[in-house]
């Protein structure tokens, strides 16, 4: 007792002494923070200059006044005495180090007082993994815990390979089992070669995460049953808790938000049906002129998109993580992509919506897009898909047809069915009633075009050398041949009808009358290699 008492008062003098010549006040010059580390484990981390000596010395000081007090293997009581501003800490009768008020981080500590007594704690916990050091039960005690882990730690070890053996065995079997049930109608759902793919390489990471975690528990244990080594032991602990508690608290912070966000969408799902049960009853005849089966689909898809954009920019803030750097940049990439595309795309689904809302095309109608004649199949929102009478299937931009002249072949007939034309030019000399009348009985003579309405020949032009004869008559599709079939045989039966009759077909431009009629005799219509049809 004498002694703690002669070193406090050796002390105050010093601490008097200093305030004399002005370096109490000002004894904390501010220089490098240096740690105080004892056996391994962080005591203090001194910041400022006190009695002269700069953080790096009294880190010096105070670790050679540890180890002499733990070598002597004396009084080795802890305790914390105060000295005007500052804080003495004492191991036994000495003075371990000096808290001053400007070492002190006012993050971690409220006060001075709260910081001398934590290092205090930290050097009484050095004392006492000092004596558990020098025991020798303790540290067999400690060889015997470490070494029970490392046994169960290889036990578990042997029992995920085994584990992982039997599992590939029966791996296969059993997905063959499950994915022969996975049918609908006679198509497999799933390919087990895939799936069997797919499970190893989830089977393997799932392996290596349980192995990662069971070296890093059984290296945190091995190394905190050693006093040496327990300071690294407690910070993977820590770090595997910190972990978790981050996560943990992660998950539970975002439950509220989400929950406003799963009801954002469910009302937006609501919303979404009462809108297409409405658009269904507009879409009545008599009830809205722009609003009909054709543009239901459409517009039921368009309102549903509006109605979960909305919702989605809504439910944004709410969700997990989206105040997050990566969320920020996800977003940023997603703009700068939309941003790039749109010209294009929403240029493309513009026209769309025009020829969807202006009813210029139907499925099912024979249109003439450009140089381009077919069957229209599909109406799209960026594309169209027409299939001409040669089985081609040609898909236009959408912009294409809003941007060029559109023939409907289709929309001015009666009932179901397309326009069918052709034009011959016939010179001056034959009677045009003739012609017309020719051109007529070559309709009525090929299958699948209409007599009701009747075909009609129109006189189109009446240029230098011949007059110009455009046969105009009604089809359907589904009568036994496509349009350019269809075409095809009327241009055979136009051959034929004017054969009969002793026209001649002299489009071409001509100098002068030819010395015979060029036309083809009756009983030459079928010179080998042709064949003549046989009589039902």
């Amino acid at each position: 007792m004498q002694s703690r008492l002669l070193a406090l008062g050796l002390v105050s003098v010093c601490l008097l002494w200093s305030v004399l010549v002005g370096a109490a006040d000002a004894p904390i010059a501010k220089d490098s923070p240096a740690e105080l580390k004892v056996a391994n484990r962080s005591i203090m981390v001194f910041r400022a200059t006190v009695l002269g000596e700069v953080p790096e010395s009294r880190v010096k000081r105070a670790r050679v006044v540890i180890n002499e007090a733990l070598d002597e293997a004396g009084d080795m009581t802890v305790t914390v005495d105060p000295a005007q501003n500052n804080y003495l800490v004492l191991l036994g009768a000495k003075r371990a180090f000096i808290v001053s008020p400007d070492d002190v981080d006012t993050v971690e500590y409220a006060s001075i007082q709260q910081a001398a007594e934590s290092a205090a704690q930290k050097l009484r916990q050095v004392v006492a993994e000092t004596r558990e050091a020098r025991t020798l039960h303790l540290m067999l005690k400690a060889l015997a815990a470490a070494a029970l882990a490392t046994v169960i730690y290889v036990a578990l070890l042997w029992g995920m390979a085994a584990l992982r053996r039997r599992l590939h065995k029966r791996l296969p079997e059993l997905m063959h089992r499950h994915t022969q049930a996975l049918k609908v109608g006679e198509t497999q759902v799933i390919d087990a070669s895939y799936l069997y793919a797919l499970l190893s390489r989830l089977f393997w990471l799932l392996r290596w995460v349980i192995v990662l975690l069971l070296t890093y528990e059984w290296v945190g244990f091995v190394l905190s049953r050693f006093p040496y080594t327990r300071p690294w032991g407690e910070s993977l602990n820590n770090y595997l808790l910190d972990v978790a508690r981050y996560l943990l608290e992660g998950i539970i912070g975002a439950i509220p938000g989400l929950g406003i966000a799963l009801a954002i969408f469910f009302i937006a799902r609501g919303i979404t049906a009462f809108s297409r049960r409405v658009l269904r009853r507009l879409a009545i005849p008599g009830t809205v002129s722009w609003l009909n089966h054709e543009t239901l689909q459409p517009t039921t898809r368009l309102t549903s998109l509006a109605i979960w954009l909305f919702a989605l920019a809504m439910a944004y803030p709410y969700l997990p993580g989206a105040g997050t750097d990566a969320f920020k940049g996800l977003s940023v990439l997603i703009g700068l992509m939309i941003s790039l595309g749109a010209s294009s795309v929403v240029g493309q689904a513009a026209a769309g919506l025009i020829l969807t809302y202006t009813r210029t095309l139907r499925p099912g109608e024979f249109v003439r897009i450009g140089e381009y004649e077919g069957t229209v199949t599909e109406l799209g929102m960026f594309t169209t898909r027409i299939r001409t009478g040669l089985g081609e299937v040609l898909t236009l931009p959408n912009s294409l047809i809003t941007g060029t002249v559109t023939k409907n072949y289709s929309r001015t007939v009666q009932g179901p069915g397309y326009v069918v034309d052709t034009v011959v030019t016939i010179g001056y000399d034959t009677p045009w009633r003739q012609v017309e009348a020719m051109l007529l009985e070559a309709a009525k003579r090929t299958p699948g075009i209409l007599e009701d309405p009747p075909p009609q020949v129109f006189q189109t032009a009446l240029s230098d050398f011949y007059p110009e004869y455009r046969l105009v008559a009604q089809a359907i599709p589904s009568q036994p041949r496509p349009r350019a079939v269809l075409l095809s045989v009327l241009h055979g039966h136009i051959q034929d009808v004017f054969n009969e009759y002793g026209v001649q077909i002299m489009s071409p431009h001509y100098l002068g009358d030819p010395r015979d009629e060029k036309v083809v005799a009756r009983d030459k219509w079928f010179t080998a290699p042709a064949e003549e049809p046989k009589e039902p």
